[in-house]
């Protein structure tokens, strides 16, 4: 694993996430609240776990001593919830932009949520971050459709390099 790569993925989560947020703009506050059965109970509780987890991780690489949760603290709007992840999402593309190649392979020490320690080497946590926003925007893309909205179209990593391809030539 390299910092190019990462930064890649960090470019790919940027794309991604803005097509979905593009879905977001698009959507209704009852569709936005909506109680749909998923991980969380609708598409803004799922948009906030996907930005509290990429601002934890943030925070933890900043060596916060309390890294906050926005899901548990955070009640903003759809527009305010839009704007969050977008900064997220390129802070952490920042973070890892900045990051000194060397470490890639260092362990990261942080507390999980429930006070246990734990390490992982940076690079896990990169991937981790990235995946994790990945498993999530499917639930979006899934729970979109049960509350009405069709107008989506994939994020799929194979989109984003087809797009990234086919702007080199």
């Amino acid at each position: 694993m390299n910092k190019q790569y990462f930064i890649e993925l960090a470019d790919y989560n940027i794309w991604a996430n803005d097509i979905c947020l593009s879905w977001l703009q698009q959507i209704n506050n009852e569709q936005w609240t909506q109680t749909i059965v998923s991980s969380f109970n609708s598409i803004q509780e799922t948009v906030l776990h996907i930005i509290s987890a990429e601002t934890a991780w943030l925070q933890r690489f900043q060596k916060k001593e309390k890294v906050v949760w926005l899901q548990t603290e955070y009640k903003g709007t759809k527009d305010e919830h839009i704007a969050l992840w977008k900064d997220a999402s390129k802070q952490l593309k920042e973070y890892i932009e900045s990051f000194d190649e060397t470490k890639i392979s260092d362990l990261l020490m942080f507390k999980r949520f429930n006070g246990e320690e734990n390490t992982m080497k940076y690079y896990e946590v990169f991937a981790h971050a990235f995946n994790h926003s990945t498993y999530h925007r499917g639930q979006v893309v899934t729970m979109l459709r049960q509350a009405g909205f069709t107008g989506v179209q994939s994020t799929d990593l194979l989109g984003y390099y087809r797009i990234k391809q086919q702007t080199k030539n």
